[in-house]
């Protein structure tokens, strides 16, 4: 049986001309536990080291409902400042556009203040890649459009991306913008299939965006699956994973990897050794019948 295409060693950022590898590491967590910040270090050593060169960050992380807001890129910017030559090792991205307890704010004058406030908070001139990361329906995408673009101009951000945009307000916004977007951010998992039907990916290959997946591991639930669905689909992982000498977390890592949109899962863990395990998803091989039976088992129906 044939297998299908294995992942490149590295993929484009959309149309750009920046190189992303296969999979990332995201810091939604970095700055908890009281990590100091030759720990966090650690941790972006061990994500480079494995040859991950996406790292994605955001404004909120940190943010406990109270305070910590923006302490995520202040604990990255800390290490980047104590060892400046790893800035040149990473492709840089962050989000913004979440203001609690609104919750959503891209109105001109804050979107302005957003990015200049990440930059300060990771002591960067510029990030490689910035994303809107919830979409406010109350901003109309072309004054949020003049905003981005001007920032591009003015070479605070590199390219351009959106994060839990619908198909349709991914569209608007590029519709407005002259530096076109390169990457979308939306939840997919074994467990999160709606992407594959809903035609968020279907637009991503059409419109050239690298799709970057969140929660990859479905929040945790693949770990600890409970119900039957949740079970099957760890089931159908766990038989793969066990024919090439993986875990079911790299086998889900892969098992997305393989769609041809070019899905690039996003490690959410700061342990360093689960951070490095995932690379191991690139000599994953599935066939379509294998990756067709993790489907079916998310769906919980067989297919038409």
């Amino acid at each position: 049986m044939s297998e299908l295409p294995a992942p490149p060693s590295t993929r484009q950022l959309g149309s750009s001309d920046i190189a992303i590898s296969p999979i990332a590491w995201g810091m939604w967590r970095l700055a908890e536990d009281g990590r100091t910040v030759s720990e966090a270090a650690a941790l972006v050593h061990a994500a480079l080291d494995a040859g991950i060169t996406l790292l994605d960050t955001a404004d909120i992380y940190g943010f406990d409902g109270a305070s910590g807001f923006g302490d995520a890129e202040a604990l990255l910017g800390e290490v980047l400042a104590a060892e400046p030559g790893l800035r040149g090792r990473m492709v840089l991205a962050t989000k913004g556009g979440i203001l609690p307890p609104l919750p959503y704010d891209q109105s001109a004058d804050y979107l302005r203040s957003a990015i200049d406030a990440s930059l300060r908070r990771l002591k960067v001139d510029s990030v490689d890649l910035w994303q809107v990361h919830r979409p406010d329906i109350l901003a109309h995408p072309q004054e949020v459009a003049r905003v981005l673009d001007d920032a591009v101009t003015a070479g605070k951000i590199r390219t351009l991306g959106v994060s839990n945009f619908t198909v349709h307000q991914t569209a608007a916004l590029n519709q407005f913008l002259g530096h076109k977007l390169v990457s979308t951010q939306p939840e997919i998992s074994p467990l999160r299939i709606t992407c594959f039907e809903n035609g968020e990916l279907d637009q991503a290959m059409m419109l050239g965006l690298a799709p970057l997946a969140w929660s990859p591991l479905g929040g945790g639930r693949l770990a600890k699956p409970e119900t039957a669905r949740d079970k099957a689909v760890a089931a159908e992982l766990d038989r793969v994973g066990a024919a090439q000498g993986v875990s079911r977390t790299v086998a889900a890592y892969s098992w997305l990897m393989a769609h041809p949109a070019g899905i690039v899962p996003i490690i959410g863990s700061q342990q360093a050794g689960r951070i490095a395990e995932g690379t191991a998803a690139m000599q994953v091989r599935w066939t379509r019948e294998d990756w067709y039976a993790v489907l079916v088992a998310a769906r919980g129906e067989r297919l038409p």
